[in-house]
């Protein structure tokens, strides 16, 4: 079966592209698909993220192993697309070049038979242009207490910790210590 994707750059400008890619194809392979629909050189680093309908993001599946021991991570290469996406759970998160934070929302659009003669992936349909950097992020909390956690009733003085003259005697510090 063909998957045919739109990934949607996350910006206020309609900027898309559309996607036929075979079902059994990576998450590799569609990373590689949207650098090139994209037109970026494809030497940053990026993740997709599994989430749920409202786009909120949930676990990150890298390009590399990251973890802390090697071969324990799952990364793109080993997640088939039809084993992540389907007519039930449409929709990934896609961040490339955790620099800029060039932030994509690829989901899936219609699954098809293949067609004759075609080669896949193909780039079906291209909408709007890249803009020369990624959109800025707005980050926000999840509740509007996030600032309160770390409220307390510290001042200024309670956060020096040399009592004001600035000396390290007490901490037994020799100026001359080599």
């Amino acid at each position: 079966m063909i998957y045919k994707f739109r990934a949607i750059l996350d910006a206020e400008e309609d900027v898309f592209r559309d996607i036929a890619i075979q079902d059994d194809a990576t998450l590799e392979d569609l990373h590689n698909a949207i650098v090139n629909a994209f037109g970026f050189d494809g030497m940053e680093i990026a993740s997709f993220y599994t989430c749920d309908d409202l786009w909120n993001q949930e676990d990150e599946i890298p390009m590399f192993d990251t973890g802390d021991v090697m071969g324990e991570q799952k990364v793109m290469s080993d997640y088939s697309l039809n084993e992540l996406l389907n007519e039930d759970q449409t929709k990934i998160i896609y961040v490339y070049d955790f620099i800029n934070m060039w932030t994509f929302l690829v989901e899936l659009a219609a699954v098809e038979e293949p067609e004759a003669g075609a080669t896949y992936p193909d780039l079906l349909f291209s909408h709007g242009e890249l803009p020369a950097a990624a959109p800025e992020k707005e980050f926000e909390a999840e509740n509007d207490d996030f600032y309160s956690e770390f409220e307390d009733d510290l001042d200024e003085d309670d956060l020096d910790m040399f009592g004001g003259d600035d000396s390290f005697e007490d901490y037994g510090f020799e100026e001359n210590w080599n």
